[in-house]
């Protein structure tokens, strides 16, 4: 992405989640983000205000794609300015996060035990996909940090099951946080800094089509989303930003299959970057 351009928001009234803790999907946007969180930062830092303080963070970024599922577990980890032709303000942001090693140790072998090759990483920092939501929701960095990658050759159900192996961590106050976009395309993204055009119509197709699949609890639709939902090629012409949201939903699933999801947000920014953000439980949850 290069430079900022005004901001379109078409937002719904943000929720407030339940005591507890959820696996959430959240937009990092372009970005500026970090700089004008705007209405959809606005709105996650609304929901997320009501809970707990988590003992550990799991980061799931679309931003850190591996062979392996690797985790992340620097003793203090970098900030990654990977992105250029940004206001210098952006560059000078800093989010002195650090690592757990018994979490990180956790997340390995609840990896290993469900059959992934996982593999540790102590020296990797933390991309903006991470540190955007982290600083915005959690601005003190006072809570441990574990990063886990995607993987460039696993598609949806591969992620599914991911998140399915990190399913009991949510009962033991740990939060994860899947940061990615629900449209990204930055051909569009580009054309309409340069145009102004305005948002094409299947930026909210697409998006709507995944909400009531997700409200639905339509597994089946989802995990085979690149030919059941409108203009799906589009809205991602490659799909790690809408991955990571496959992480969060295997985890609130676990094993059962089961789970209720809520709509924190809906709105658009640059025309092109669908921001809806979501909040997964198991359906046992209260």
């Amino acid at each position: 992405m290069s430079a900022s351009a005004s901001t379109r928001i078409d937002s719904e009234c943000p929720a407030r989640l339940p005591a507890g803790f959820p696996a959430l999907f959240v937009a990092h946007g372009a970005p500026t983000m970090a700089l004008q969180p705007g209405a959809a930062g606005a709105a996650l830092i609304q929901a997320v205000a009501g809970l707990p303080k988590p003992r550990a963070i799991i980061v799931v970024s679309a931003h850190w794609q591996t062979t392996h599922p690797t985790i992340g577990c620097a003793p203090a980890f970098d900030t990654r300015h990977d992105f250029q032709g940004f206001p210098p303000a952006l560059y000078d942001l800093r989010y002195p996060a650090r690592s757990d090693p018994a979490v990180a140790d956790r997340v390995y072998q609840l990896l290993r035990r469900n059959g992934f090759t996982a593999r540790i990483d102590r020296v990797r920092g933390l991309d903006h996909g991470a540190w955007t939501p982290l600083r915005l929701l959690f601005p003190a960095a006072d809570i441990p940090v574990v990063a886990l990658s995607l993987q460039n050759a696993g598609g949806p159900d591969h992620h599914f099951r991911l998140g399915q192996a990190l399913a009991p961590l949510l009962a033991d106050d740990i939060l994860l946080l899947a940061s990615g976009n629900v449209t990204h395309n930055l051909g569009d993204f580009h054309r309409s800094l340069v145009e102004g055009a305005t948002t094409p119509a299947y930026v909210r197709q697409f998006a709507d089509w995944l909400w009531h699949a997700l409200d639905a609890g339509d597994l089946a639709a989802l995990l085979d989303y690149r030919r059941q939902a409108p203009h799906a090629a589009r809205a991602h012409p490659s799909d790690e930003h809408l991955l990571p949201l496959y992480v969060a939903l295997g985890a609130a699933c676990g094993q059962d299959g089961d789970y209720r999801a809520e709509r924190l947000y809906a709105g658009v920014d640059f025309a092109i970057l669908a921001m809806d953000g979501f909040a997964f439980r198991p359906a046992t949850a209260r």
